[in-house]
Formats: C-alpha cells, sequence, structure tokens
C-alpha cells in the first residue's frame, strides 16, 4: 500500500492552515534523535546506563549510535539545548479553570531556567506564537496574565502550528500543553494531528484541566492521554495550585533524566515511510525496566526522478 504520509504532512499545514510555513525534510543522510526516559518497576528513574547498555532496532535492523548523552549529567553542557514549548488554550471553555491555568504555566515556566528559549502559543478560535529569550520572561508572564478567555477552541491548528516551527529547532524539544480538551475549532483533525506527532520528535507533556467538563471528561482525558503518550510523554489532570507541584517535580526531573541518543540510519530509502524504533536495554538489572520515548519516525521524502 503506497504510504506518503510525509506529504500528508505537508498537505495538512498547506491546506489547512494557510500561509503556514511548510516542514521541508532534507535529502541525504539525517539524524535520527530519540529522548529515552528508562524506570525500574517502582516507577523510578534509571540513570546509571551507558552507551552499551542499550540496543536500538529500527524495522528488526539493529542500528550503530553515533552520539548518546546520559542524563542526570553533572555538567549540563554536555546535553542537547532544551527548547521549551507552552501551548495554553484561552478559549471560551476555559473560563472556570483560567486563573489555574494562568497560575500553572507562569509556574512551570519558572521551575525549568535551563531551557535555551521558550515559545508560548496561545490559542482561541485564532493562533499566536511568539519566541522569548530567557532576557524576555517577564514579558512572557505579562503576555499570559493579560489573556483572558473566550472564543472557540483550536487545540489542533495549534498543535500544528507548534510542530511546524520546532522542525528547525535542533537539540530537546519539550512542549507542556495547559487545556480542557476540547476543539471546536481546528481545520486540522485529530487523527492528522496524531500524524504530525507521530512525524515530530516534540516529548509532549499534558496538563489537563477536566473538573467543568462533565459528562465529556472521560473521552478529553483519554485524548490528552494519546497525544502525550505517543510522543513519550505524561498527562496529568491537577484540581488546585497545590497539586501542581508534585506534577512540576515529576516532568522536571523526567527531562533531567532522559537519555538523548540518535544514530544514522541503515536504510537509505527516502520514501517517506513510517520506520519502527525498537530500543531496549540489555544490561542484567535487578529490576524489570520500562523504556517510555516516541516508538518511530517517517523517513525522509524525495520524490522519484520526474515526478
Amino acid at each position: 500500500m503506497k504510504s506518503l504520509v510525509v506529504a500528508l504532512i505537508a498537505g495538512v499545514l498547506a491546506g489547512a492552515l494557510p500561509g503556514a510555513q511548510v516542514p521541508t525534510f532534507k535529502g541525504g543522510v539525517d539524524l535520527v534523535s530519540f529522548s529515552v526516559t528508562v524506570l525500574d518497576k517502582r516507577g523510578n528513574f534509571v540513570t546509571d546506563l551507558k552507551e552499551p547498555d542499550f540496543e536500538v532496532y529500527e524495522d528488526g535492523a539493529k542500528q550503530t549510535l553515533k552520539y548518546f548523552v546520559p542524563g542526570s549529567q553533572p555538567d549540563d553542557a554536555a546535553l542537547p539545548p532544551l527548547h521549551l514549548g507552552v501551548l495554553f488554550d484561552i478559549s471560551g471553555s476555559m473560563e472556570e479553570d483560567m486563573t489555574l491555568s494562568r497560575s500553572a504555566a507562569i509556574k512551570f515556566l519558572k521551575t525549568l531556567d535551563d531551557a535555551e528559549d521558550m515559545t508560548l502559543v496561545d490559542f482561541d478560535t485564532e493562533v499566536r506564537l511568539a519566541r522569548y529569550t530567557h532576557a524576555d520572561f517577564p514579558s512572557l508572564v505579562e503576555r499570559i496574565r493579560s489573556r483572558k478567555a473566550e472564543g472557540y477552541t483550536a487545540l489542533y491548528d495549534a498543535l500544528a502550528v507548534y510542530l511546524d516551527g520546532a522542525v528547525t529547532e535542533n537539540g530537546r524539544k519539550v512542549l507542556v500543553l495547559y487545556t480542557d480538551g476540547g476543539d471546536n475549532d481546528s481545520h486540522v483533525s485529530f487523527g492528522d494531528t496524531l500524524t504530525l506527532l507521530r512525524a515530530s520528535d516534540v516529548v509532549v507533556y499534558s496538563i489537563g484541566f477536566l473538573q467543568h467538563a462533565g459528562s465529556a471528561a472521560t473521552g478529553l482525558r483519554s485524548r490528552l492521554q494519546q497525544l502525550a503518550e505517543l510522543t513519550g510523554g505524561q498527562s496529568f489532570f491537577p484540581t488546585s495550585i497545590k497539586s501542581l507541584d508534585g506534577v512540576y517535580e515529576k516532568i522536571r526531573d523526567e527531562i533531567r533524566a532522559q537519555y538523548a541518543m540518535g544514530y544514522v540510519s541503515t536504510n537509505p530509502r527516502q520514501d517517506g515511510r513510517w520506520r519502527k524504533v525498537d530500543i531496549k536495554v540489555v544490561r542484567n538489572l535487578p529490576a524489570d525496566v520500562r523504556i517510555r520515548t516516541r516508538k518511530g519516525y517517517f523517513a525522509p521524502y524525495k520524490p522519484a526522478a520526474g515526478r
């Protein structure tokens, strides 16, 4: 069956979001990068593994790592740069949760002060994106505080716009999503959003405010969990400012415990097809471990000559 999902991604952004910059995939040799979280059976981070403790397989074929950086580095300079994104829902459905959501976003941005830059995407009927450095932090906080809840919800459009901009960033990419999970105004579908996330190397953490969602809460929770887990991230559903402290501690500690690794695929074809990646811990450990990371990637796509 013909699979040109990369072309679909370009079509989603070009057709559904007029004026958006369409991601381009360079031909030739590309490094495939992964952020990997390893946990023991109690949920504690395993941070003392070395490069030989991992094996990476792409569609069943063993790959050779070209770079490997363990988490919990004593010198953060050894880690790839961290790009932090915040997707901030300010649509009318968030009115009852707006105070909590604003405080949550600001508190998180203060928690991760080692990010190279911060991208804020706030959305209602429209989607607005701005990137900030640490020197601009007061302006970022003021922008979040000044937003009022109104309009419809274009959540999936906002995710597409953020992912489009993240294509050009090198390093680790973390997106924290603040929303009630609803969407009633996007041109991009939920299915296309999942495809865009599969094509990206962004790790998503969903912060869902569902206490006023009523009977829709179960479905909204499931969708926010899908968006996060597909990327190797997690979802959380706080009900108070106090409960956020534990959430942020978990996210911060996880980001700092992640392994960064990459390889050049042994498959040279530029066909845009999905490639399944399986990362295994091969070292014998006293307890079983589980790995959280994305499940694969789309190969670069280059049209055949004459097409």
